[in-house]
């Protein structure tokens, strides 16, 4: 009989011991994923500096050539101030349409031979090319880590340790449906 129960409590010793550990395994891959989603972002960041860098030396370029074109500069100047603060949603909003203005700033800027021959413009071109290639790659890895965690969260039986630990799952980096449209340049 003192056989049996010993069993009986190695057993259930056992049963406890794969389940704490498990529990463990769990929630250190929420927070690795946690933490990747919050390096994504991170990255995302940078880059959205580099371009915030950037900016300024396009539009001082731009200035002496395109005298009447002073609205574009001047949105794009506004958008890159909000840039800076806010949340993940209003620096996503703002980065989409420093995009955008830049986009109509690059095709108005066809219009101006000179402009387009200076090679101070050619490099700060390719320079913010360059970088909203990086934005949109860095875009696609905060997305890919934010499924993975948000994965983690919903499935079973990681959600119910993820509910007990405070894991929240996280939002898309997702564009503004108005801005899924193709820009419209007029001259």
């Amino acid at each position: 009989m003192v056989f049996i129960a010993s069993v009986v409590l190695w057993v259930v010793l056992g049963v406890v011991a794969l389940i704490a550990l498990y529990v463990i395994f769990v929630f250190n891959s929420l927070i690795m994923l946690k933490n990747r989603v919050e390096n994504a972002w991170s990255q995302i960041d940078v880059q959205l500096k580099r371009r915030y860098d950037l900016i300024p030396n396009l539009v001082n370029t731009v200035k002496g050539y395109m005298k009447h074109e002073k609205g574009t500069l001047t949105e794009l100047t506004k958008m890159r101030s909000q840039l800076v603060s806010g949340s993940m949603t209003q620096k996503a909003k703002a980065s989409d349409a420093i995009s955008n203005a830049l986009k109509t700033l690059f095709a108005v800027a066809e219009n101006y031979p000179k402009l387009q021959a200076s090679e101070n413009f050619k490099m700060l071109q390719e320079e913010l090319a360059g970088t909203e290639s990086k934005i949109a790659y860095a875009r696609q890895f905060y997305n890919d880590n934010v499924m993975s965690l948000n994965n983690k969260i919903q499935q079973f039986p990681s959600n119910a340790i993820a509910n007990m630990m405070g894991f929240k799952e996280r939002e898309f980096f997702k564009t503004e449906e108005a801005e899924k449209k193709p820009v419209k340049v007029e001259f």
